[in-house]
């Protein structure tokens, strides 16, 4: 039987219990009470326990797609999408409790399309009814044996959500306190997508306003138009701090040819996400190594990391400053692993998403907050969505997001309304 086994020993917390009910009454599925964690406020719970003690029975598995109209198309240098067309996932333990996940779909990105996502889901979903008395470890160790690698790394990502979500709804926890309490609170940045310079200029201005204060500009796909872009930005948002992401659109020269002509019109990003082909991996150190050594850039592996094999690589041979957490790459387990690795080579970090709703975006943010070891965040896509269907969940307050006392995630959807 598979299981995991990593040492999240800083996911420890101290919760207090919010009031906001999501499900049934609670009735005992673990070794960890979940009458004597609501009865006891300061009862000290961690993710890393929780995995051998608590005791998984599944009594409803279900998915369906979750799709959802885009404000505007969003453009990137390898992909165009105007919706969303995404997978929901939804749990149900024999004591009622709910957990929610998602699996999001992104063209020539994710390695699932919908209808391959919806066929891998259900068959997560059918394994979880059949397995019952299984240890959270196990479970999550089985599933991803189900659903091994990259290949299918966001549906096992939605399932892996769903299923902590039940279990943080059991014990009475937020998924924040749960993944160690550091903060309820994040700042995202917000993303303009590859557009015009004049609508750039005015996306700007208006996130601007709204309070947005760092931009994250998709590039990659014409260098001197990328210029003209940044250009039109800085004129209407000179304040702003800038974040570059070329998704793998630039060679290594045509990398260092950007930063050098916003030298020369004194701009200077924060930070350059990915800036060539995920596997140019002479190329990224190139560019890395250039970057920091005379424009004092931090290069971010994004596309390059889809494992904990490529981050040991990346630190080894020092190959990015950066790495990008995205629980559609690796999964959350993955994810988790992957933070520990990177923490210990001394690699600062980022999260971010494809392109989802508040559902699977408000998980990263919880695994976020909980953690506070996360230099930048990117987690803006629900905001570039013209429909929430995301019900309660965390309060937005420009690029502000808090979260509750909610057990779990906090955030449902009306499964009916879904096809």
């Amino acid at each position: 039987m598979a299981s995991i086994g990593f040492s999240l020993n800083s996911l420890i917390l101290c919760s207090t219990i919010g009031s906001t009910q999501r499900s049934k009454t609670l009735r005992p599925s673990s070794r960890i009470s979940p009458r004597m964690a609501l009865a006891t406020p300061t009862t000290t719970f961690g993710f890393s326990n929780l995995l051998e003690t608590f005791t998984v029975n599944v009594q409803r598995a279900e998915n369906r797609p979750l799709n959802v109209p885009l404000i505007a198309p969003f453009t990137i240098a390898t992909s165009r999408l105007e919706s969303v067309k995404n997978v929901a996932i939804r749990v149900e333990l024999s004591n009622g409790c709910v957990g929610w996940g998602e699996a999001p779909i992104l063209p020539h990105v994710t390695a699932e399309d919908q209808e391959t996502a919806m066929v891998k889901a259900k068959e997560a979903c059918d394994f979880l009814l059949r397995n019952k008395g299984m240890t959270l470890s196990s479970v999550l160790g089985e599933i991803g044996v189900l659903l091994p690698g990259y290949n299918f790394a966001s549906v096992r990502a939605g399932v892996e959500m769903a299923l902590i979500d039940a279990v943080a709804t059991s014990i009475g926890v937020p998924l924040w306190r749960l993944f160690g309490g550091a903060s309820n609170t994040i700042t995202t940045d917000i993303t303009i997508p590859i557009v015009s310079a004049d609508e750039a200029a005015k996306l700007a201005s208006k996130y601007c306003k709204e309070g947005f204060k760092t931009l994250k500009l998709k590039v990659g796909k014409n260098l001197n138009s990328d210029i003209e872009v940044l250009q039109a930005i800085r004129a209407v948002h000179p304040d702003c701090s800038f974040i570059l992401d070329a998704n793998e659109g630039y060679s290594s020269n045509e990398a260092i040819q950007v930063l050098e002509k916003l030298f020369e019109v004194g701009v200077s990003p924060v930070l350059f996400e990915q800036p060539v082909h995920r596997d140019d991996w002479e190329g990224l150190g190139y560019v890395t190594r250039i970057a920091r050594e005379r424009y004092g850039v931090s290069i971010a592996a994004d596309e390059s990391c889809r494992s904990i094999i490529d981050v040991k690589k990346i630190a080894e041979e020092n190959l990015a400053n950066v790495i990008n957490i995205k629980l559609t790459k690796v999964g959350v387990i993955g994810a988790l692993e992957i933070i520990e690795v990177a923490r210990a080579s001394g690699l600062d970090l980022m999260i971010g998403g494809m392109v989802e709703t508040r559902l699977a975006m408000g998980f990263s943010g919880h695994l976020a907050a909980g953690l506070g070891c996360f230099k930048f965040i990117d987690l803006d896509t629900p905001l570039l969505l013209s429909e929430d269907p995301v019900l309660e969940g965390y309060e937005v307050s420009g690029a502000v997001y808090k979260f509750n006392n909610a057990r779990g995630h906090g955030g449902f959807l009306h499964w009916d309304n879904l096809a």
